[in-house]
């Protein structure tokens, strides 16, 4: 039996709204949705209501979605799945950027989207079922891991990862100066069966090399030259 879960829609296209509840009620009859057009009452939603998840879409009547993103992930670790009709990368980077979990292009298919559901929230059970496992924290020049609290910094000054970042450079790192191929960090994020899956794992790795070496001064993430893997290399 599918886990009782807290759903949060903001979305403005009613055709849209009904579709989702239509394949929850039928696939997930245990998850509660709840549902607002309007960004700034999906943000107040968000503050009182003990969510799951949140399904955003960017295009709202009242605001911007990458502005109710930010607003959510000053004060929430809730995860968040981004549904947009702009595909082009740049909006998926600056989604990963703000905290988004994923993001979904429109069209999508229900079964897709409720795959992408099942595998963030795998990801965030993951997270909070190890945090505290691993040993001491990673540590090379400026660069600070710590795999008990799932803190990053660089000079102490922290980064702001999505889960999904976190877990790609923890994989790095724990295997560091090791090739790790694209399939292998694919299935430490769930994410093996659709056709953008690796498309989604080059845009968070293009988005950790820019957070961490325009800070470190230098290249510490490589792609291998058949372009199969990634290793996290120190200096």
């Amino acid at each position: 039996m599918e886990e009782r879960l807290k759903v949060l829609l903001i979305e403005d296209d009613s055709a849209i709204v009904e579709s989702v509840i239509a394949v929850f009620g039928l696939r997930w009859p245990q998850a509660n949705l709840i549902s607002t057009m309007y960004g700034e009452k999906g943000i107040e939603l968000a503050k009182t209501e003990s969510l799951d998840i949140i399904i955003l879409d960017l295009g709202l009547p009242d605001t911007d979605g990458f502005q109710v993103l930010r607003q959510i992930r000053s004060f929430s670790n809730v995860p968040v799945v981004i549904l947009t009709v702009v595909g082009e990368e740049i909006n998926k980077i600056r989604g990963l950027e703000l905290g988004a979990d994923d993001y979904i292009v429109k069209p999508f298919s229900p079964g897709e989207l409720l795959a992408r559901i099942r595998a963030v929230l795998r990801r965030s059970h993951a997270d909070n079922a190890t945090s505290g496992a691993m040993g001491k924290p990673f540590i090379r020049g400026k660069l600070r891991m710590d795999f008990k609290s799932q803190e990053v910094s660089i000079d102490d000054e922290p980064l702001k990862l999505s889960p999904t970042q976190y877990e790609i450079l923890q994989e790095l790192v724990t295997n560091e100066n090791k090739v790790v191929s694209k399939q292998i960090l694919l299935q430490k994020i769930g994410r093996v069966k659709q056709a953008t899956d690796t498309e989604y794992l080059n845009v968070n790795i293009k988005r950790l090399k820019q957070m961490i070496e325009m800070k470190i001064g230098h290249t510490v993430i490589f792609m291998e030259e058949d372009g199969e893997g990634y290793k996290f290399v120190s200096r």
